[in-house]
């Protein structure tokens, strides 16, 4: 969300991350506007992973906003694992404005998806 990716967040990915990772940064006002169809077109489209970042839980400027994209997401890692995806490619962090942590699990969920190899759907 637009409230707790950390300033300059693109530069900060650019610079920080491992070399042979290059994420997407997709901003937007809130997590709880993230429409599921988004994160499953994500994976059509050849993501091997996606990650939600978030507000901590009651502190989402839009009050329930974080309680929704939670709910989304424990439905969406259901949808993956139906469909062969292993839900772990999809993960959900509650950061607010924590460029250190942004960072740190970032990199964590980036050596997880790399462990898990490119995106084999049944």
């Amino acid at each position: 969300c637009d409230y707790c990716a950390p300033p300059g967040a693109e530069r900060v990915l650019a610079s920080k991350l491992k070399d042979n990772f290059r994420p997407t940064l997709i901003k937007t006002t809130c997590t709880g506007r993230i429409d599921p169809t988004f994160i499953l077109d994500a994976f059509a489209k050849g993501a091997d992973g996606v990650m939600v970042v978030g507000d901590r839980p009651g502190l989402c400027h839009f009050v329930r906003g974080n309680y929704k994209a939670m709910r989304n997401v424990l439905l969406l890692r259901n949808t993956l694992a139906q469909l062969g995806i292993e839900p772990s490619r999809l993960r959900a962090e509650w950061i607010t404005a924590e460029p250190p942590k942004f960072l740190s699990s970032l990199n964590e969920f980036v050596d997880e998806v790399t462990q898990l190899g490119p995106v084999r759907a049944n």
